[in-house]
């Protein structure tokens, strides 16, 4: 066996169907497209949200609730995950993206109190939880605000 002789499974390639071809190849005269309507101009093309001129969804649906265009976001950090950081004296955004603890170096990071530390480390951050900030200056640590 070798490349040259290789071919396709038998009946895993089939022939394309000729459209409008005339009356015997079943798609002949209107190409399978119908007679008449929008559909069957050459050149149609309907966007996918479109409804035909009915009033679309986006604008029939009630509008309710606010968003706020202002609002901060952060990556949260528990005072649990600060322990997988075992032997560090400074954490930075930069370590704990190294560590794999937060995604992105470009959204500000805040850090919440679920959990416990022990370590006595030195953490800066862009905000803290007041329970967050107790914690860590109760193990030893401080805290400091970028």
């Amino acid at each position: 066996m070798d490349l040259g002789s290789l071919k396709y499974a038998p009946g895993s390639i089939k022939k394309r169907k000729r459209i409008g071809r005339g009356p015997g190849s079943g798609t002949g005269k209107t190409a399978g497209r119908g007679h008449k309507g929008q559909r069957s101009r050459s050149g149609s093309k309907i966007r996918p949200w479109f409804e035909g001129g009915q009033m679309p969804l986006q604008r029939r649906v009630p509008k309710r609730g606010f968003t706020n265009i202002f609002k901060k976001e952060f990556q949260v950090v528990n005072v649990k995950d600060l322990q997988r950081l075992e032997g560090a004296k400074e954490v930075t955004p930069e370590s704990l993206f190294a560590a794999g603890i937060i995604s992105k170096k470009s959204i500000p990071v805040k850090v919440l109190g679920d959990g416990e530390i022990s370590a006595v480390v030195d953490i800066s951050a862009h905000a803290f939880s007041a329970s967050a900030k107790e914690k860590i200056e109760k193990a030893g640590g401080k805290v400091t605000v970028l």
